[in-house]
């Protein structure tokens, strides 16, 4: 089982330049760029926006092979070209065999979780969780008849956590606030041993620029994004990326049915179709084509962004450690953070842009802001803050709450690209 001391090695992950089956001798940032766009004369050199409810069909024969496979275009409900290259991009991204991009990260958590989830059945999450996923395990997801255990995230207390009806394991990579890092592969080891499979939301990863989850065992990457993705909070959407032969046979989801049960049909392509199929065509959680277009124009800059962002979130995390008036600070790059030790192995190129800290006062600290902005969002150009306690997770139980590592003194920071100088100024003054 993974351990801190005996860092993980990624199956086939590039951040610079080694081959990796999405794009051979490609690294990141050229995928970012490079990838899903088209060669040859009068081909556009970005991504265009392709605006169409449904696309043509040739002849009966053909209409009958889409709608039986759904694997092109029909309706765009389904799918849609500039989605599409969308799709293709944050599969390259992401080291994933399948990527289906929806309209916000709500809706591929859900998605996820549905796919392989039905009455009756399991999970089994980390409690550190953002707000919103915190509030589908709780409120949302019983209604349908499904029950989740939290536990602290280890692979041991998913272990102990294990129930016959498990079906999936959740926890976030780098969770939103306290910055808690995931064992994927310890927590990988347990999923499949009990039939069950790993999912891994990647938001604060940034479309697999720190860490692709699915290189180190997990079988889905979920992402909101609307955060790091987009990185000019502009727009919003969701992904969930797949990896590479999933264990399905113990799920009866895709094994009910005999020869024509989704994994007699589609093979190692039927938990991809399976999460279509349910998030557009059912669901019509539909990611818009200007989305999708804004959404791979963000892409491009992600590595470059977060590169500046993270050395700025280590230098303010160190700083405010130092600051009498802060009793706090959870930032998995200090060394004193519980995940500290995990960090440097999943995450050896940056520990990600979000930071927590507590203040006396929070709201006199808010009111006295002068350049930071007090919004909800992440992964934004600009820094934002926000006070967890009563916005992200006021509807989460109190339990949960401090669980999750927010207390009603905690003020969550998602750093910018502001110069630090001017960040440290504005909170010194506040503070």
């Amino acid at each position: 089982m993974g351990n801190d001391q005996d860092c993980p090695v990624p199956t086939t992950h590039s951040h610079s330049g080694e081959p990796n089956p999405a794009a051979p001798g490609w690294g990141y940032a050229t995928r970012a760029v490079q990838s899903a766009i088209p060669r040859g004369l009068g081909q556009s050199i970005g991504l265009p926006v392709h605006t169409a409810a449904a696309f043509q069909f040739e002849n009966l024969e053909q209409a009958q092979e889409e709608f039986a496979g759904g694997g092109g275009l029909s309706y765009a409900r389904m799918q849609n070209p500039t989605v599409q290259q969308l799709e293709e991009r944050l599969s390259s991204l992401e080291g994933a065999a399948h990527t289906l991009a929806l309209s916000s990260g709500q809706a591929a958590t859900f998605t996820a979780l549905m796919s392989v989830c039905r009455a009756g059945d399991h999970i089994v999450s980390a409690a550190t969780l953002f707000g919103g996923s915190a509030g589908l395990l709780q409120n949302v997801l019983p209604l349908m008849g499904i029950e989740t255990t939290f536990t602290d995230g280890s692979p041991a207390a998913m272990q102990a956590a294990l129930r016959p009806s498990t079906r999936v394991l959740w926890a976030e990579m780098i969770s939103n606030p306290s910055g808690d890092v995931a064992d994927v592969s310890g927590l990988a080891e347990v999923a499949h041993a009990a039939g069950a499979l790993l999912a891994i939301d990647n938001t604060v990863g940034g479309a697999g620029y720190l860490v692709r989850p699915l290189e180190h065992g997990a079988d889905m990457s979920v992402q909101s994004l609307t955060k790091w993705a987009g990185g000019h909070g502009s727009v919003m959407g969701g992904s969930i990326s797949v990896g590479h032969g999933a264990d399905l046979s113990r799920n009866p989801i895709f094994t009910g049915g005999g020869g024509r049960s989704p994994l007699a049909l589609h093979g190692e392509q039927a938990l991809a179709q399976w999460q279509r199929w349910l998030g557009a065509s059912q669901l019509g959680m539909t990611l818009a084509p200007h989305s999708a277009f804004l959404l791979g124009q963000g892409l491009e800059t992600v590595g470059v962004r977060l590169d500046r962002e993270c050395a700025t979130a280590q230098a303010l995390a160190e700083w405010l450690a130092e600051q009498e008036k802060v009793s706090a600070v959870s930032y998995c790059g200090l060394p004193g953070h519980p995940s500290y030790e995990r960090a440097q192995c999943y995450l050896p190129h940056g520990k990600g842009a979000i930071l927590t800290f507590d203040v006396p006062d929070p709201s006199r600290f808010l009111s006295r802001l002068g350049l930071l902005r007090i919004a909800p969002n992440l992964g934004d150009t600009r820094t934002l803050v926000v006070h967890p306690w009563t916005t992200t997770h006021g509807r989460v139980p109190e339990e949960a709450r401090r669980a999750a590592g927010v207390s009603p003194q905690t003020i969550r920071m998602t750093v910018g690209l502001e110069e630090l100088a001017d960040l440290q100024a504005d909170i010194e003054q506040a503070l």
